[in-house]
């Protein structure tokens, strides 16, 4: 079985020099969505998509599949 990790996008921000606040508020997504993805849940695609648009990205640069 396969889950989503977000290590990739966390790499990202680090990148862009972006903090999980300003991601959330330019994204219009919650801080405790992010805290959710920062623990490893799930969250829908079109909360990545909202982040991709952030980011000008696609979901391979902010997600990976992994084995549990």
């Amino acid at each position: 079985m396969k889950k989503a990790s977000y290590k990739k996008l966390w790499k990202l921000l680090i990148d862009k020099d972006m903090n999980k606040k300003t991601l959330a508020e330019n994204a219009g997504i919650s801080v405790s969505t992010l805290a959710k993805m920062n623990r490893g849940e799930t969250v829908t695609v079109d909360i990545l998509v909202k982040i991709c648009g952030v980011l000008d990205c696609s979901l391979d640069d902010i997600t990976d599949l992994v084995e549990l």
